[in-house]
């Protein structure tokens, strides 16, 4: 416990639209009770402590906030004052750096950088006061970071305990094209209800995003394992032996894994991107990459999961020419995927028609502004027959 926040609190844990529910998931995993959820949301409580576990093993989330205090106010100058009676010089360092970030829906505050700007005056004007000197401050996240939720006079004043999103686990070093995010990946592998032991085929891999999931699933490292710096690292009070405590925990429960996940893409580059990234995450030997046509790729007859995420045609023209890859996708799974679960993430419902099977089940989520579906197929046509 920290001598700093010696009590517990509201802990907030953001993430994309829609992937709250399996973010929520992890977090009651983890031994939290969820107190509430919206769409890109999950609220629990806990102390400081907890918020760096939580950084540690969470690969749904995208922040995790810390409630410092809450309070109401109605203008940027009520703002001003009451953030400034914070005692600031008891969580921030006089010789550090901090930023300011800020969720605003308020009828006074037209930009949310204007509430930015008197946040920021009020912690360094009341260290001025104080001490007769003022930290640095800016828009980087890699040091202390003092989020700001205001809607209409409710006001809730977090620390962001990761800084920079912990969405991205990484290892990405080398992207292709629009890669899928790590966090919505590995949400929908757990909306996929993938049981990390069976086969996992992933055609069309780009830079292996998902395949990499996979298999960190598969041996249970924590995505926070992969990560050297987070935002409560910069706050007064930060237990660094307490954090070693939880690298070494985490290591610990890292397991070893026989499970078969393959990855294949027709691109040269793309593959040499994905086996780069899969080095990166310590994954790469448990990942068969092959570059071949995704119709090509060897599927192992014990049944497990296929996993696609084709182009969507979001440019004119261009929904055209997928409408026979996506055909394509439905002949793979009929003639190649007999006894697997197939699953395709498309922002393109038009386009997923032309699979031409019936889905079991429709999963919402967001790529980026894309409404998106998880499209689940149960490929058992023939299969009982063919197993005996």
């Amino acid at each position: 416990m920290s001598a700093v926040f010696p009590y517990k609190s509201a802990i907030v844990i953001t993430c994309f639209p829609q992937q709250s529910q399996w973010l929520a998931k992890e977090v009651e995993a983890m031994g939290f009770d969820i107190k509430s959820t919206n769409i890109s949301e999950v609220e629990t409580e806990g102390y400081i402590d907890d918020c760096l576990r939580l950084n540690m093993n969470l690969r749904t989330a995208g922040r995790v906030l810390f409630q410092l205090q809450r309070f109401r106010a109605n203008t940027a100058n009520d703002l001003y004052k009451k953030i400034k009676a914070i005692p600031w010089e008891n969580y921030l360092h006089l010789d550090g750096y901090f930023s300011v970030t800020s969720f605003v829906r308020n009828e006074h505050i037209k930009d949310d950088r204007f509430a930015n700007v008197r946040v920021k005056d009020a912690i360094v004007d009341r260290f001025q006061e104080r001490t007769g000197k003022r930290p640095d401050s800016g828009p980087s996240r890699d040091h202390a970071v003092v989020h700001i939720y205001w809607k209409e006079d409710k006001v809730r004043v977090y620390f962001d305990t990761s800084g920079n999103t912990i969405s991205k686990h990484g290892y990405r070093k080398i992207p292709f094209k629009a890669p899928m995010n790590e966090s919505l990946a590995a949400s929908t592998l757990i909306a996929s209800g993938w049981d990390k032991t069976s086969p996992f085929v992933n055609p069309m891999c780009g830079s292996g995003t998902m395949a990499i999931e996979a298999a960190l699933m598969a041996i249970n490292k924590a995505p926070g394992l992969m990560r050297e710096n987070f935002g409560f690292m910069h706050i007064k009070g930060y237990d660094a032996d307490s954090w070693e405590g939880y690298q070494r925990l985490a290591k610990l429960q890292i397991k070893e894994s026989n499970v078969k996940i393959i990855a294949s893409d027709l691109s040269k580059k793309a593959l040499f991107a994905a086996q780069s990234n899969a080095r990166t995450a310590g994954v790469e030997d448990l990942i068969e990459f092959v570059q071949c046509d995704f119709r090509e790729t060897p599927v192992p007859q014990e049944p497990g999961s296929v996993f696609l995420n084709p182009e969507y045609g979001e440019r004119l023209g261009e929904e055209k020419e997928l409408e026979s890859v996506y055909q394509a996708i439905g002949d793979f799974f009929k003639h190649k995927c007999l006894g697997y679960t197939g699953f395709v993430f498309t922002g393109n419902l038009n386009l997923a028609k032309r699979i031409g099977l019936r889905t079991s089940a429709r999963i919402p989520f967001f790529n980026a502004r894309i409404e998106c579906r998880l499209l689940k197929y149960d490929l058992y046509s023939g299969t009982k027959k063919h197993r005996n």
